[in-house]
C-alpha cells in the first residue's frame, strides 16, 4: 500500500511540473532489436512509470493466485483444525459443568487435529475417571505418555486415579516413579501424604515430614497434626514389633518431642509391654505431676496395678489439683475399680457422666452398678447408653 501511494505521488508530481517543461521537450531515440523508437523525454518517463506500475500489478495478481491455489489445496486441513478447536472448547465447557460424558467425547474429537492433543487426552482421562470407565482412562493416559514433556503429569494423574479407585499398591508403584523429594511439585507431595497415610506407611511419612515443613505443603496446624499422628503411630506400631524398634522410634524423636505427653504415654505403654514397668511408671508419674493429659491418665490405668500402692497414693493426693478435670475423674474411677471399691467408683463415674454423657461412660457406670447388685441403677444407665451417641 505504501509503494502504491509513492507511485501515485510521483505521477501527480509529474503532472504538476509537466507544464514547466512544455517548451523543453527533449528528444529520445533508441533501438530494440530491429525496431527504432523516437519519442520525447517526458513521454518516455511517464511511460516507464506506467510500465512499472503495471509490472507491480501483475506481480500482485500472480502472488494472489498462487496463495489462492495453495489455500484451496490445504483447506480441508484448516477446517479440521478449526473443528478441533471448537470441540476442545466444548469439552472444556462440559468439564466446567461436570458433564463428564460430553466432555470425554468432545476432548477426544478435539485431540485428533488439535494443537495440543496431550491436554485433550489428559482432560478426557479425567472425564473417564469420573465415569468409572477405567479402560478408557488408561488408554488415554497411555496415548498422552507419548509426549515426553507430559510423563510426570501422566504419572501424577495415574497415581491419583488409582488412589481414588482404592488400588493402593498400584498407586504406590506409580508414586515411587515420581520419587517425592524437596524438588517435587506440591500436588505430588500432597498425593504422597494421602497415600502414605492410607497405607499406614509411617516410616515413609516420617522421612517426608521435613520436606512438608520446608515447602509449606500444609498450614501450620495441619502440619503439627500430621507430625503428631505420624510419631504416635510409629510408637504404637513399635509396640507390636520389638523392644529395639521401640527404642529406635523413641530416639528418632527430637528432644522437644520426647517431652510431649502423647508420645510419653505411647512409649510408656511399650515399655510396659516389654516388661519395663518401673521405667513406664516413672515416666507417667513424672508427667502427671507436671501436667494432666488424657493420654497420660489412660496409660496409667493400663500400667498401674493394685500392687502399686505408692503410685496410687500419689495420684489420690493430686485430687486437690485436678479434682474437677474429666480425665482425672476417669482415672480415679478406674483405680477404684481395680481395688474393687465399687461405691467410690460409682461416685466418680456419675461425675464423669454429668460432664460427658456418652455411651462408653454410661456403660461403665452401669457395669459398676451391676457389681454392687444395683439392678435399677444398672438398667437406668444402660438406657442412657442406648440413646447416647
Amino acid at each position: 500500500m505504501t509503494r502504491v501511494l509513492i507511485y501515485l505521488g510521483i505521477i501527480l508530481l509529474g503532472l504538476c511540473i509537466s507544464p514547466f517543461f512544455e517548451g523543453m521537450n527533449g528528444y529520445l531515440y533508441f533501438t530494440i532489436w530491429d525496431y527504432e523508437v523516437e519519442t520525447g523525454v517526458i513521454f518516455a518517463i511517464i511511460a516507464l512509470i506506467v510500465f512499472y506500475a503495471l509490472l507491480q500489478l501483475v506481480e500482485w495478481v500472480i502472488i494472489f493466485s498462487i496463495n489462492l491455489l495453495l489455500n484451496s489445496r490445504y483447506l480441508p486441513n484448516k477446517w479440521r483444525k478449526k473443528a478441533a478447536r471448537k470441540h476442545t472448547l466444548m469439552g472444556a465447557l462440559a468439564l466446567a459443568e461436570e458433564d463428564w460424558s460430553t466432555a470425554e467425547k468432545a476432548m477426544i474429537k478435539g485431540a485428533e487435529k488439535g494443537e495440543l492433543p496431550t491436554l485433550n487426552l489428559l482432560a478426557a482421562a479425567r472425564a473417564a475417571q469420573h465415569q468409572n470407565n477405567t479402560e478408557s482412562r488408561d488408554k488415554y493416559l497411555l496415548q498422552a505418555e507419548q509426549e515426553p514433556l507430559a510423563l510426570k503429569a501422566v504419572s501424577t494423574s495415574r497415581t491419583r486415579y488409582l488412589f481414588q479407585q482404592g488400588e493402593l499398591d498400584k498407586a504406590r508403584i506409580e508414586l515411587d516413579k515420581l520419587s517425592p523429594t524437596s524438588n517435587s511439585k506440591l500436588p505430588v507431595l500432597r498425593l504422597a501424604i494421602e497415600l502414605y497415610k492410607a497405607q499406614a506407611d509411617w516410616n515413609a511419612l516420617k522421612l517426608l515430614l521435613p520436606i512438608i515443613k520446608k515447602r509449606q505443603v500444609l498450614n501450620e496446624e495441619d502440619s503439627k497434626s500430621l507430625t503428631m499422628l505420624t510419631n504416635n503411630s510409629l510408637l504404637i506400631q513399635a509396640q507390636s514389633s520389638s523392644e529395639q524398634e521401640l527404642e529406635k522410634v523413641w530416639h528418632w524423636l527430637s528432644r522437644a518431642e520426647r517431652k510431649e505427653p502423647v508420645y510419653i504415654a505411647s512409649y510408656s505403654l511399650g515399655l510396659h509391654k516389654f516388661n519395663r514397668e518401673a521405667e513406664a511408671k516413672k515416666l507417667l508419674m513424672k508427667q502427671i505431676k507436671s501436667d494432666l493429659c488424657s493420654n497420660t491418665t489412660s496409660a496409667l490405668v493400663k500400667v498401674l496395678s493394685p500392687a502399686d500402692v505408692e503410685e496410687r497414693k500419689q495420684i489420690f493426693l493430686l485430687e486437690k489439683k485436678y479434682g474437677e478435670k474429666l480425665s482425672f475423674q476417669k482415672l480415679l474411677a478406674n483405680l477404684h475399680l481395680q481395688n474393687s471399691d465399687y461405691r467410690q467408683a460409682i461416685a466418680y463415674w456419675k461425675k464423669v457422666c454429668n460432664q460427658e454423657p456418652n455411651k462408653a461412660n454410661w456403660l461403665a457406670l452401669g457395669e459398676t452398678h451391676e457389681h454392687l447388685g444395683e439392678q435399677n441403677g444398672a438398667i437406668q444407665s444402660y438406657r442412657q447408653a442406648a440413646v447416647s451417641d
